[in-house]
């Protein structure tokens, strides 16, 4: 309670100025009346505002549960519970294709920024003309051509409600529009086409100069969290929610309805608060408490949830559209070599009990994840997500080491006795003498994580694989998740990352891995390149249909670009009875507080 408390006076504090004349004006229009209370998950709260993300800050507490509900992107996904767009909460009509399918037209719908103007394609235009100069500060960017947006050859905008954008070539329809065009978010040019703050506004972003310029500006504002409730940027808004506070140490926020939203649902609420936790027992302590309208058990704490259900709680698993992996750094210069040999990540992947920690970790508040795609919900894209190619076995392990010259050393490190690229060899760039020692970073905060960290760390010795563990901030390890380049650079001390909640695919929900794991992709921190899944990943870009999208899934199975591990569901939800709106609840992970009611 001690934590709880401090968080609601410092936001007590915060909002003297801000919040009542926002509320009033809420009461006094007869849309909103009350407060939810949402917990952010342990240690992993919002910390940037921008929508153009780079990779430190590509986490789902600021893309999917703090940006938008400020700012839209042009599709809007997830809100009937499925991975798909929902084109009646979002900017735009769908895309109309033409020119043999390499033009799209897209029209937008009547939203209004909080400042009164009209979203336009002006709005769009500035968007792509930032994206373009900054692609590589970019979480998304992949280099080279078929990707966003260098795969984008004209684009024209003939009036304040259309544009239209014209491809290299054809694509498959499904990924364009999943994955390519949801990415797009009308920012508002006439608020925020700036060099400075004292720069008039201007029309900078129509020179690739100028938009760097912009983006320069605009990125150190997003660095000064301690004015995100007090910076004018970023009171100009087309969501329905304005940041009325803001604790840049915590990351706990404050939202008010944005009585100028004009979307297809406005706030019902007068506020809603993010409130963060250092650990999932504080969470709890709050929650059994009474202190939150919207929380979440911990696995540890799964038999509570008779006790919650009987105090006016309702129990409900928030599956997200999403994989669970273990980042491996094939750059690092010292183990980089030995992580680039297939056998010694097959051998580890034999030796990751996914079942076991499915019933012993997570009480069954998980599912196995053995390959590149969503398992839950069940689509088309999952089949073989089902099978496990690597079945946990230590007796697999250490032959396969022994076979690839090693001496193993349970409990111990392993020894590299036959260096070399042959047959029955350690591999190309593993010295005589070399030794399986590797650090493993992962956040903290959560039980189930140490808990499974432990186990792994048990589990990889009886195959002579040294780990030495290192518990983190969740949000420090997704910073510390940076690609490593030819070996060097600050990014390179780490050697194996992993972070709660796993990876969302949002906003591209069609699941194809190319910004996870094409070579030199936006979110591809561990630097794996692989030409046939390269292609692989390409021939779902291009090719209708569920032929290429299998033929891809099964060979990144295989090639172990990482190290599956159990996916938990992203919360077991507790939700006061008195919140209506609440369910369903999103797969790719948004919050749209905006359908919230409490009664009573």
């Amino acid at each position: 309670m001690t934590i709880r408390i401090r968080i609601v006076a410092v936001i007590a504090a915060l909002l003297g100025a801000v919040v009542p004349l926002a509320a009033s004006a809420a009461f006094a229009a007869g849309r909103a009346a009350g407060v939810a209370t949402f917990a952010e998950q342990p240690g992993a709260g919002p910390n940037y505002i921008f929508p153009l993300v780079g990779l430190a800050n590509a986490i789902v507490p600021d893309i999917n549960q703090f940006q938008p509900l400020m700012i839209r992107p042009l599709y809007f996904e997830g809100i009937t519970g499925q991975p798909q767009i929902d084109y009646a909460a979002s900017l735009a009509d769908p895309p109309v294709f033409s020119n043999g399918g390499r033009t799209v037209t897209i029209r937008l719908r009547r939203y209004r920024w909080s400042d009164g103007v009209p979203v336009t394609s002006r709005d769009v235009q500035f968007w792509m003309d930032e994206l373009r100069a900054e692609a590589t500060s970019w979480y998304y960017y992949i280099p080279g051509p078929g990707h966003f947006p260098q795969n984008v050859v004209a684009m024209t905008f003939p009036n304040p409600t259309t544009f239209t954008l014209t491809f290299d070539r054809a694509y498959n329809r499904a990924w364009l529009t999943n994955d390519e065009l949801t990415q797009i978010y009308p920012i508002p040019q006439q608020a925020w086409d700036r060099t400075s703050a004292s720069s008039p506004i201007g029309s900078y972003d129509r020179t690739p100069a100028g938009a760097r310029a912009v983006y320069a500006y605009l990125s150190a504002q997003a660095k000064q969290l301690d004015r995100y409730a007090t910076n004018p940027l970023w009171h100009v808004v087309d969501g329905p929610w304005q940041l009325a506070a803001f604790e840049p140490s915590t990351g706990a926020a404050t939202f008010v309805p944005n009585l100028r939203y004009s979307g297809p649902v406005r706030p019902h609420l007068a506020r809603v608060e993010e409130v963060p936790f250092t650990s999932d027992q504080a969470e709890f302590d709050a929650l059994r408490s009474g202190a939150l309208t919207y929380g979440y058990l911990p696995a540890q704490d799964a038999s509570q949830a008779g006790y919650f259900r009987a105090h006016g709680y309702r129990i409900a698993p928030w599956y997200g559209w999403s994989i669970s992996y273990m980042v491996i750094n094939f750059a690092n210069p010292k183990v980089g070599a030995i992580l680039r040999q297939l056998y010694v990540r097959q051998a580890m992947q034999r030796l990751i009990d996914q079942p076991a920690y499915v019933r012993d970790i997570y009480r069954g508040y998980a599912h196995p994840a053995y390959g590149p795609v969503p398992a839950v919900p069940s689509t088309v894209y999952s089949g073989p997500e089902r099978r496990n190619a690597y079945p946990y076995s230590p007796a697999t392990a250490i032959a396969l080491l022994r076979r690839h010259g090693w001496r193993v050393e349970p409990n111990g490190a392993s020894i590299c006795e036959h260096p070399g690229a042959g047959s029955g060899a350690c591999g190309a760039g593993i010295s005589r003498g070399a030794r399986l020692r590797l650090t493993l970073q992962y956040g903290a905060g959560v039980v189930a994580t140490t808990q499974m960290m432990e186990a792994l760390k048990s589990s990889f010795s009886r195959a002579g694989i040294a780990i030495a563990l290192a518990q983190t901030p969740n949000n420090t390890v997704l910073a510390n998740a940076i690609p490593c380049s030819h070996g060097t650079g600050p990014g390179c001390t780490w050697q194996l990352l992993f972070w709660n909640g796993g990876l969302t695919f949002f906003p591209d929900e069609y699941p194809t891995g190319g910004d996870e794991f094409a070579s030199g992709a936006g979110f591809n921190p561990g630097s794996f390149a692989s030409p046939s899944a390269d292609a692989a990943i390409a021939a779902t870009h291009l090719d209708p249909g569920i032929a290429p999208f299998l033929r891809y899934v099964r060979l990144l199975t295989h090639q172990l670009p990482v190290l599956w591990t159990p996916l938990a569901v992203y919360q077991m939800s507790v939700i006061s009875d008195r919140l209506q709106g609440a369910l369903p609840q999103n797969p790719v992970l948004q919050l749209t507080p905006e359908y919230w009611r409490l009664r009573g």
